[in-house]
């Protein structure tokens, strides 16, 4: 099997292509210290996972409130960020397997994800993946983070692929939505346990309810290469 000529693969990067949570949450912990904020757990970091870093401490900024700028907020954790990725940031082994068959055959891939687009480019250059996949997009270049379907639409734009013949890899409720939302397939690997029943999930063609444990790039691969991506935007999915 081989996959249909027309078929574009946008990916997550945070909890879908690597296990860079931790680190954010280090980094956020990290950051609320700085004004105050010492009781951030890791259960109030999972709350947040797929939404983007700005949306995420604009709603921690009114939460604890704390008066500096959102900026400021921004900038900070964005450093502390890339510091603790810079020094380890594990790619999911079955997800390079991916990645890899995908630019073997030619499929044309972008990243799009919540963080900055320092946050990503460090990430794909420290891990190797910046060799494989070229085209990221930043949800600070779209008006509207995840779950709205602004950063998928625009990663479908740079590469040329009309919304209909991509497929999302996606690890979070909220970016699952986004990929319904942009009219695109939907491919689910829940990296919080206890998410897989979500409601949004179950707009995914194809769900590994037991996240990157489950999953693996054969059975992945062979379920684009049974899902031929439509013609046109009407064509079912």
């Amino acid at each position: 099997m081989s996959l249909p000529h027309r078929t574009s693969v946008i990916f997550d990067l945070d909890g879908t292509l690597v296990d860079s949570e931790p680190n954010y949450y280090r980094a956020g912990r990290q950051l609320l210290a700085r004004y105050g904020v010492t009781d951030f757990g890791w259960e109030d970091h999972t709350r947040f996972i797929g939404i983007g870093t700005r949306e995420t401490l604009a709603a921690l900024r009114e939460r604890y409130g704390i008066t500096a700028p959102l900026d400021e907020l921004l900038a900070g954790k964005n450093r502390l960020y890339l510091e603790l990725a810079a020094a380890s940031t594990e790619v999911f082994p079955e997800m390079r397997k991916f990645v890899e068959r995908l630019h073997a055959e030619g499929a044309p891939m972008v990243v799009a994800s919540g963080s900055s687009r320092a946050a990503i480019e460090a990430v794909l250059a420290c891990t190797g993946l910046d060799t494989l996949i070229t085209e990221v997009v930043s949800a600070e270049e779209v008006p509207y983070g995840k779950p709205a379907p602004d950063v998928f639409l625009e990663a479908a734009r740079r590469i040329g692929a009309a919304p209909a013949d991509c497929v999302v890899l996606e690890d979070a409720p909220a970016g699952a939505a986004a990929a319904h939302a942009a009219g695109m397939r939907c491919v689910a690997v829940p990296y919080v346990r206890g998410t897989q029943d979500d409601p949004a999930f179950a707009t995914a063609g194809l769900l590994f309810p037991g996240g990157q444990d489950e999953f693996t790039a054969q059975a992945a691969y062979d379920w684009l290469c049974r899902r031929p991506a439509p013609s046109t935007p009407s064509a079912p999915f």
